[in-house]
């Protein structure tokens, strides 16, 4: 009897030592999980506290919030749109970390009242601009409808704001107003 019960035992400590053994050739160093960057598309801005929400949760987790400002009368809005959705659905800019995308309905009445469009200098339907840190990008805002229905120029314009990752730039000139009447020194 003695012997069947020592072979039970070195087959169990021999197997408690396999388990202790294979869990900690796979501990990793990290004590976080790497988490792949994901585009994120909110639903349209209609009123300036979405907006203001939307702009928080992207800072918050440093990707650029890229936003569409579009109105109802817009034809050429009506074929930029589904094209900024399609690629931003299909992953363009997750490599270089991910970005956050909403459209502004310029012709939403609480966003006309708001004034928020005047914010931004929107000028002309349908207008580009991305925010980094929650500042306006004016320096690679775009309001050529030619370049935002070029599916390849769009592609790099979505990596380039990708790229930045609360790294700002681009912001205008840092004097004053944001360098709205030129330089001031």
């Amino acid at each position: 009897m003695k012997p069947i019960t020592s072979v039970l035992r070195a087959s169990r400590s021999s197997r408690n030592s396999a388990i202790v053994s294979s869990s900690i050739r796979q501990r990793q160093f990290s004590s976080t999980r790497e988490r792949k960057a994901n585009n994120r598309i909110y639903t349209p801005v209609r009123r300036p506290d979405d907006f203001s929400s939307y702009l928080l949760l992207s800072t918050s987790s440093r990707a650029p919030l890229l936003t569409l400002w579009t109105a109802s009368y817009c034809r050429t809005c009506k074929q930029v749109s589904p094209l900024v959705h399609e690629l931003i659905s299909q992953g363009v800019g997750e490599e270089e970390g991910g970005v956050s995308f909403c459209e502004v309905e310029f012709d939403a009445p609480d966003i006309m009242g708001s004034g928020l469009a005047m914010t931004y200098l929107i000028t002309s339907m349908p207008t580009l601009l991305s925010f980094d840190r929650g500042e306006a990008q004016l320096q690679t805002k775009v309001t050529d409808p030619r370049k935002m229905a070029d599916r390849e120029w769009l592609r790099e314009w979505i990596r380039t704001e990708a790229r930045r990752q609360g790294g700002g730039g681009g912001g205008g000139d840092s004097g004053l107003f944001g360098g709205l009447f030129g330089k001031t020194r």
